[in-house]
């Protein structure tokens, strides 16, 4: 195959994998790969090919690497005598990269939830005109509203949740955010 080409036929390969694992489109079977993009090989040179890029794919995905990671990654598997990817293979995996990792790391994310999950939060300050007591007249009070969906209804409705916070509990709620805070930033450090 001539370089360009061949670059192109490896593209496809990336592709035709990430449908069919991290896309969940199925059409995209071995045998379809094959005879798309590899029908000169035999069929065990063709598993080769694929578990190679595979296992290759895997491990950009589990490590959402970024550029630099990537480049680094390719360089060792360049460098590899038996086995090792060629120029093309490597600008191949480049530019699929390129193209689909915050694809894919999205899809992986949404796959992996199946609780409901935190899709907006907003908030506003308000003062209370009306109250059962006096004292609660006149005060600041929070209105929180949160949209919440889950992953696994096909609609994709939202639900909204909408509660109340005076003052004193506002205090809490951002001490509790600051040791959050404090404890990311132990860990990062």
């Amino acid at each position: 195959m001539a370089g360009k080409q061949q670059s192109k036929t490896f593209l496809g390969l990336l592709n035709g994998i990430a449908k069919r694992q991290y896309y969940g489109n199925k059409e995209f079977t071995d045998e379809f790969i094959k005879s798309e993009l590899f029908p000169e090989l035999s069929d065990d040179e063709f598993q080769s090919v694929l578990r190679k890029f595979k296992g290759l794919l895997k491990s950009l995905v589990s490590a959402d690497m970024d550029f630099n990671q990537l480049e680094a990654f390719l360089t060792s598997h360049k460098k590899k005598r038996d086995g090792g990817l060629t120029e093309e293979q490597a600008a191949a995996i480049t530019k699929f990269w390129k193209n689909n990792k915050t694809k894919i790391h999205e899809s992986v994310i949404s796959q992996s939830c199946w609780n409901n999950t935190l899709k907006s939060m907003s908030w506003r300050i308000d003062v209370k005109g009306q109250a059962k007591n006096i004292e609660q007249i006149s005060a600041p009070t929070a209105i929180v509203e949160l949209q919440i969906t889950n992953p696994l209804n096909k609609k994709q409705e939202t639900d909204v949740v909408r509660f109340e916070m005076d003052e004193e509990k506002v205090g809490e709620v951002m001490k509790n955010l600051e040791e959050i805070e404090q404890q990311i930033q132990l860990h990062i450090s």
